[in-house]
């Protein structure tokens, strides 16, 4: 008697290996993918750490030895060479000198509308 033929078996096209040039890509795919990840989590940790400081409800603090009328309340506070100008809520500019002193007031004023 003659041993029976093992039938042939075909091997799985998903188990082949690759080859080398597509196993570099394949690494440097992953490592770019790791590379993103990270960095997305580093922006987005950096705009929710700094953030908070921009959307701040606080009013901006005043410099020493500077007095607002009574009755506003500062918005914003910007600082040139030798003055410093106060944006009040009340929709006023007030400039001070460095000494303190206030030089001027401007009231701001809404454009006309149509």
């Amino acid at each position: 008697m003659s041993d029976p033929v093992p039938p042939v078996i075909a091997p799985d096209p998903s188990e082949a290996p690759l080859p080398a040039s597509l196993r570099l890509l394949k690494w440097l795919v992953i490592l770019l993918t790791l590379t993103m990840i990270g960095g997305v989590i580093t922006v987005v940790g950096l705009l929710v750490t700094r953030m908070p400081q921009a959307f701040s409800t606080t009013s901006p603090t005043l410099p020493e030895g500077l007095t607002l009328p009574a009755g506003t309340e500062p918005a914003a506070i910007t600082f040139g060479s030798d003055w410093i100008a106060v944006v009040t809520t009340d929709d006023r500019i007030l400039i001070y000198g460095r000494n303190g002193a206030l030089r001027q007031e401007l009231r701001l004023t809404a454009p006309a509308g149509p």
